[in-house]
């Protein structure tokens, strides 16, 4: 993928706040501290399109970001981070399935999994949504370059047991190294070219 332009288009908290959804949207997840943000500048060729922070749980909002004037990104609020407010935490349940439940211009999600941790119950509840919602999904595990190709081959396998999933479902990617930059482009350009996918189930 060829990027010609990255900009940050709106935050939001509530379905009123989203911009039209004139165009297809993947939409990113996972924990707080997972390497989200460096996983989407990574992928646009920026530094700085998405605030990387190292406090956990700053993102608290759906941002959204219009690349190449035809397609968005939408970083979702990280979850799971214990020092985050009581209040905070129970709203991002409600705020993230409200997005997943009635965008009709998304197009998949991106969930994305520290590689040196197992995925836990957040991971399921979100596998969980997609599935109910008829949402298609990647599976990225981030952060590869800190473990040698063993480990890496070792935890791909133990998070694709906890997944219920095939190894080769699992892609590895460090912001570091560049490791699998190509392959996350090539699953979502397949996501955004899926026109015929239906993205909200008639359940």
């Amino acid at each position: 993928m060829i990027i010609k332009s990255a900009e940050f288009l709106t935050s939001a908290a509530k379905s009123s706040q989203y911009p039209p959804g004139e165009l297809p949207e993947i939409a990113f997840a996972g924990r707080s501290n997972v390497g989200k943000s460096s996983l989407i500048n990574t992928l646009v060729n920026r530094k700085h399109l998405v605030k990387t922070s190292s406090t956990p749980g700053r993102t608290r909002l759906l941002n959204f970001f219009v690349i190449n004037e035809s397609f968005a990104f939408v970083d979702l609020p990280g979850y799971g981070y214990a020092r985050v407010p009581d209040p905070i935490k129970k709203q991002w349940g409600p705020m993230i399935e409200t997005y997943l439940s009635t965008r009709t211009s998304l197009k998949g999600v991106v969930l994305i999994t520290d590689i040196r941790r197992i995925p836990g119950d957040e991971e399921l509840s979100v596998i969980n949504w997609l599935k109910y919602y008829g949402i298609p999904k990647i599976l990225v595990l981030t952060k590869a370059d800190k473990l040698s190709k063993t480990q890496q081959i070792a935890r791909q396998i133990a998070a694709a047991k906890k997944f219920s999933v095939d190894k080769g479902e699992l892609l590895l990617f460090s912001a570091s190294s560049r490791q699998g930059k190509e392959r996350v482009w090539e699953s979502i350009e397949t996501m955004i070219r899926d026109k015929e996918q239906p993205i909200i189930s008639e359940a």
